[in-house]
């Protein structure tokens, strides 16, 4: 069925843990971890239905680091197992690896949607930014006007914008892709390096002016932090956290004043910022930094939605690094024992990202996104359910 028109809507939402990324090494096995998640879809998707829903699997920023053979063989497994043992509707081009702007594309149009402002003005839409743990995206629309300006791009990369026809509207979508490229010698590799929570700890460590301790590290905490390959010395000082020194390093993470920037208006690390706009006036923030706002204490953790400022992850901010591990943990009860010692630094960054990052004034309203209601129910904001709605809109 077209999307647009009548049809079931049936929402559900599972997640299991861990990541197809955590199965690098073994392809079968990967694919192997899907089985349960389809069985789930099983038990709410109708039989009579099922031979027409389609399924589809979009990897991230996890599966992105493993590099295209490695990635491309578990996708590959993953394929053979949706038409060997799914009652689903799959494609072969409905199992692939999604880049940042499909991510922050998705994202937009399942929070649009779920507010109903598709098929609307583009001024009247709102401006999503989703925090994952690999990657960050800000999307938002713009006008025609603004979309003819965009920059040009090199071959092989992606546009500033994509254009998206929804419920008879077309719209000029910004997406911020959040990368900078380091360049080796001798084969001239290339490593995209993502702004996601969980790697922005890496880059901050590795932004530290101390090999031993890191001023973002709670005192009390002796230990290191992996993410991909690559393992940093993550210890605090005895003299723990101090929000000022942890901000600066936070902020040459980022590379907010990367040289690199050529255009008039850039965001961090030299990228065109989409020139702003109505579509960015309204924001919606998701993913990570509703679960650290709520474990912060300064969001319910019960609400959908809630309005906050980006000064909001300061304060909290400012409270965090005050505090050694066992206070730490004293304090925020709902933090994990592994992410309790990077609640300063975790709150730093998203101060960071938002204000020097994207340009957020630090006074402005925002609005934290868990859930949205849609008719009798809540939806999980997620960029799973825009994947689904181009899926059905093309089909």
């Amino acid at each position: 069925m077209k999307y647009g028109q009548s049809c079931p809507f049936i929402s559900y939402r599972t997640q299991k843990k861990p990541g197809l990324s955590s199965y690098a090494k073994d392809p079968q096995e990967a694919a192997e971890s899907l089985v349960s998640l389809l069985e789930e879809a099983e038990k709410v998707v109708p039989v009579e239905l099922r031979e027409q829903t389609p399924v589809r699997v979009g990897a991230t920023a996890g599966l992105r680091a493993l590099g295209a053979e490695r990635s491309e063989e578990i996708l590959q497994a993953v394929r053979d197992l949706l038409r060997d043992k799914s009652s689903f509707k799959s494609q072969p081009d409905w199992v692939s690896v999604l880049d940042g702007s499909q991510e922050g594309a998705f994202a937009w149009v399942t929070i649009n949607y779920l507010l109903e402002k598709l098929g609307k003005p583009y001024s009247r839409t709102v401006g999503v930014v989703d925090l994952g743990g690999g990657s960050v995206q800000m999307a938002y629309a713009i006008s025609e006007k603004d979309a003819a300006k965009a920059p040009q791009v090199s071959d092989g990369e992606d546009s500033y914008v994509k254009k998206l026809v929804l419920k008879g509207t077309t719209y000029y979508l910004y997406v911020h892709r959040c990368w900078y490229q380091t360049v080796t010698t001798a084969d001239v590799s290339h490593s995209y390096l993502h702004y996601g929570l969980l790697a922005a700890r890496a880059e901050i460590l590795k932004a530290g002016e101390n090999s031993d301790y890191s001023n973002c590290m709670l005192d009390g905490y002796h230990g290191k932090y992996q993410y991909g390959d690559d393992t940093f010395e993550a210890s605090g000082s005895s003299s723990g956290a101090t929000y000022s020194k942890c901000r600066a390093v936070a902020v040459r993470a980022l590379k907010v004043d990367e040289p690199a920037c050529t255009h008039m208006k850039c965001t961090f690390g030299g990228v065109w910022n989409g020139g702003g706009g109505d579509g960015q006036k309204n924001l919606f923030v998701a993913s990570f930094f509703y679960d650290r706002a709520a474990q912060a204490g300064f969001v319910n953790p019960k609400a959908a939605v809630a309005k906050v400022k980006p000064s909001d992850f300061e304060e909290a901010a400012r409270r965090v690094c005050k505090l050694n591990v066992k206070e730490a943990h004293a304090t925020y009860p709902d933090v994990s024992e592994e992410d309790i010692p990077f609640l300063c630094m975790d709150l730093v960054y998203q101060h960071t990202l938002l204000v020097d990052g994207f340009g957020v004034d630090p006074y402005q309203d925002i609005t934290l996104v868990k859930k949205v209601r849609y008719g009798s129910s809540f939806v999980e904001a997620a960029w799973p359910l825009g994947s689904a709605i181009e899926v059905a809109s093309s089909s």
